[in-house]
């Protein structure tokens, strides 16, 4: 949630955004006695954040890139 929330912020405020997908973790979510597994969050939370508000990479690309 806080990458969430930092991500969306700081597009808000006209900063370029990069999120490191592989070095966000989160946990499994129960939602009205359904059990959302994590690895549904995270991609729910990546793609949502993808699209506008940052570019959501692997941390090697984000290396690769500054190489």
């Amino acid at each position: 949630m806080c990458i969430d929330a930092t991500t969306r912020a700081a597009f808000d405020l006209g900063f370029n955004c990069i999120v490191a997908e592989d070095a966000c973790a989160t946990r499994d979510l129960n939602f009205k006695g359904k059990i959302i597994k994590a690895s549904e969050v995270h991609a729910s939370f990546m793609a949502a954040l993808s699209a506008p508000y940052a570019r959501v990479i692997s941390t090697k690309e984000i290396i690769e890139s500054r190489a």
